[in-house]
């Protein structure tokens, strides 16, 4: 079957939009700086960029290649950001997610930030292919199950028309029911071969909004906490703990996923203890600032039958 084209007809005015907003916030000195995206260096390429002068907003834009979440340089560069008054940052809705949980974490504060968001048909699985065009072959998987196509809470929205979300098996969805029909010791099979890949070069870390520790418990020597080679032992030990880490808090902004050179489906297992945490608790990331998950927290309705 040929792949489904996807309308994408909307970013040429949300790009024109973004691009009026940015100049005029900064011209009237409401934000000393705004974090977006623009051209890379590759053809049809996308790069992060932050713009401090008016006369810069014009090289911002929102493409199909808008993949990176930018939530994670308010995190990893906080202390060297000074504070000179508001920063605007450009969101999709599953990187507005990260912040609202960032907020909730103490770690953001929403007076500090004017949100730029971004109505959003989709974007690519990668870069790295032939075809810029979005298709149901070459959108990223997490934007089937999209539910945030138009943020809410934003200071500002291109007000645009969405066209119809097309109709596509999700494949997170799929997989983990896939998953779930296997028997444990298959399971365990599956994703013991899956950490082996691992290269512990912890690039799903780094690109993480919500791994904000100055020093990460895993890279701790006095006591070692993780086996830091890339071993099965310590693989398996790095990504469970950094699933329960995350469970409760994930955005779903795939990212992890994304820049996994080993192609370890980091996301699946994201969205796998995302479900969960649904069914048992009724918890789920979303818009509402939490000062804490369920994992942190206790509640008489909670489910103790494990207890025994």
């Amino acid at each position: 079957m040929d792949a489904q084209k996807i309308d994408t007809s909307i970013y040429v005015a949300v790009t024109e939009a973004i691009r009026n907003e940015a100049e005029r916030i900064i011209s009237e000195g409401e934000v000393y700086a705004i974090v977006g995206y623009t051209m890379g260096r590759r053809k049809a390429s996308v790069q992060p960029i932050i713009v401090s002068d008016a006369s810069a907003a014009i090289k911002l834009i929102f493409t199909p290649a808008s993949l990176n979440n930018l939530a994670v340089y308010l995190t990893k560069a906080k202390k060297e950001i000074p504070k000179n008054g508001k920063i605007g940052i450009v969101v999709k809705g599953c990187d507005l997610k990260a912040l609202v949980g960032l907020m909730g974490e103490s770690q953001l504060k929403r007076e500090e930030l004017y949100i730029i968001g971004v109505p959003c048909v989709g974007v690519l699985a990668s870069t790295v292919q032939p075809s810029r065009e979005l298709t149901s072959e070459s959108i990223a998987p997490k934007c089937l199950e999209c539910d945030v196509r138009m943020p809410v809470g934003c200071d500002f929205v291109p007000n645009v028309s969405l066209p119809k979300k097309p109709q596509i098996d999700a494949k997170y969805a799929s997989e983990i029911a896939r998953l779930e029909s296997l028997t444990p010791a298959e399971r365990w099979n599956y994703w013991k071969e899956q950490f082996s890949k691992c290269i512990k070069c912890y690039a799903c870390r780094q690109v993480c909004p919500f791994c904000f520790c100055e020093q990460c418990l895993c890279d701790r020597n006095k006591p070692q906490m993780v086996e830091t080679t890339p071993r099965p032992a310590g693989n398996t030990a790095w990504h469970i703990v950094r699933a329960m880490h995350l469970a409760g808090r994930c955005a779903g902004c795939a990212e992890c996923e994304r820049v996994c050179p080993m192609d370890i489906p980091l996301n699946l297992l994201n969205r796998k203890m995302a479900k969960e945490l649904k069914e048992l608790f009724d918890y789920e990331a979303g818009f509402e600032v939490n000062d804490k998950g369920p994992l942190a927290t206790f509640a008489d309705k909670d489910d103790q039958s494990f207890i025994r």
